[in-house]
């Protein structure tokens, strides 16, 4: 069977939106939302003559997509085509209005996520659904894949360490599709929503080449300007950490977030160092020591080595490949090979002013303190996580629709 995603059931099926008669309709969607033929989810609504359209929601990088890096705004604006009032999510607020809230009866999610914690479309969702409920608004999930499929991986956020990047006690790669991740969400805050979920058809979270993305069925759009291919997607739970280091994660090159490197290191030196650590959290993906000079970002116009991800070829084992472990052992050995490397990026971060960013990403300081220790091994934060590991793949059991 040929996967059919929740937009493209929603226009093909009359029953499925016989809900959305004489209701007014907002939809909350961004770059990727598009249906098989290519068609931008909300022009797509607007061709149905039953939908009535009042709003629509853009939330990082915006509805069509118009911004490169974090903590850029998009402002609100009238859709030039559709005439009906666009609402930032990430701009003046983060959090719905009550004013955008009082525009539409049922609200329709249709984001593509990348299955990890700390991107921000999963923190929106949650702040739609929590403003749903607090208006007695309708809720209709778009259901996408998740490209990366079920593997888990990763320490669960700690509480106090909500933000934007953190909307939950989840660990970094979670596992769950958009739809699946709404049902938690009011589970695990108790919320009073009538929130529906249109499932996609044939996905196949564990099949085929793709393992959660169906490769050579869907094309791949940029869900946000720096997740260009499924590559990036699989390596994100780790190079995301990047962000919050010195580190270049290859922004302003053609493969951002599939590589580090800094014009101080020897990548050389550190893949050995990795190797000789724990060859066991390298497995599923090749190293290869590289050369970049971004032309924007972190090190803009200069020569950096660096280390690529390599998860595109035969050596890729869907099972066995741990991104967040991988790059948590780089820094584990750029410290070893250089202790007083200057390692941690203080800077403000997903509006966070008074916390490192990489704990902010991590959701605890506990893997900057194990990378920070000399004394630790992988086989600590190995013992920590797989604790927190196992209880996620517990309680995310009965919300899994696939």
């Amino acid at each position: 069977m040929k996967i059919k995603f929740g937009i493209d059931r929603l226009l093909d099926e009359a029953d499925l939106r016989r809900p959305l008669v004489d209701k007014r309709v907002a939809l909350l969607a961004h770059p990727a939302s598009v249906t098989a033929d290519l068609t931008h989810s909300l022009d797509a609504l607007a061709e149905l003559p039953e939908i009535n359209l009042t709003a629509a929601f853009g939330p990082q990088h915006g509805l069509r997509g118009d911004k490169q890096d974090n903590m850029m705004e998009s402002p609100d604006y009238v859709d030039p085509v559709h005439n009906i009032p666009v609402f930032s999510l990430y701009g003046e607020v983060r959090y719905p209005t009550d004013e955008s809230m009082d525009c539409f009866d049922v609200l329709l999610i249709d984001l593509q996520d990348l299955g990890c914690r700390i991107y921000t479309f999963i923190t929106t969702l949650r702040y739609m659904l929590e403003a749903a409920a607090k208006h007695h608004k309708a809720v209709v999930i778009l259901d996408r894949p998740n490209p990366v499929g079920r593997p888990v991986e990763g320490l669960i956020l700690r509480e106090g360490w909500e933000s934007f990047v953190g909307a939950g006690a989840m660990p970094m790669r979670h596992g769950l599709t958009m739809g699946e991740m709404a049902q938690w969400f009011i589970s695990a805050l108790n919320l009073d929503v009538d929130c529906s979920v249109i499932k996609m058809q044939g996905w196949r979270p564990d099949g085929g080449q793709g393992y959660g993305w169906p490769l050579g069925e869907r094309t791949w759009i940029n869900p946000s300007p720096n997740a260009p291919n499924l590559w990036m997607a699989r390596s994100y739970a780790g190079t995301v950490m990047l962000e919050g280091t010195t580190l270049s994660e290859g922004r302003g090159t053609t493969r951002p977030l599939e590589l580090f490197g800094a014009p101080d290191i020897d990548a050389k030196q550190v893949i050995k160092t990795m190797h000789q650590l724990a060859p066991q959290w390298l497995q599923g993906c090749r190293l290869g020591e590289i050369w970049f000079e971004p032309t924007f970002h972190k090190y803009q116009g200069k020569l950096c080595s660096g280390v690529q991800i390599y998860v595109e070829d035969a050596s890729y084992n869907h099972q066995t490949f741990k991104p967040w472990r991988l790059q948590a052992l780089a820094f584990k050995a750029i410290r070893q090979l250089t202790p007083d490397y200057e390692l941690w990026r203080d800077f403000p971060y997903e509006y966070q002013f008074e916390k490192l960013a990489i704990d902010v990403i991590n959701g605890s300081p506990l893997l900057r303190e194990w990378v920070d220790d000399n004394n630790a091994k992988p086989s600590d934060l190995d013992g920590l996580s797989c604790i927190d590991e196992d209880h996620w793949e517990e309680e995310r059991r009965q919300f899994l629709l696939y």
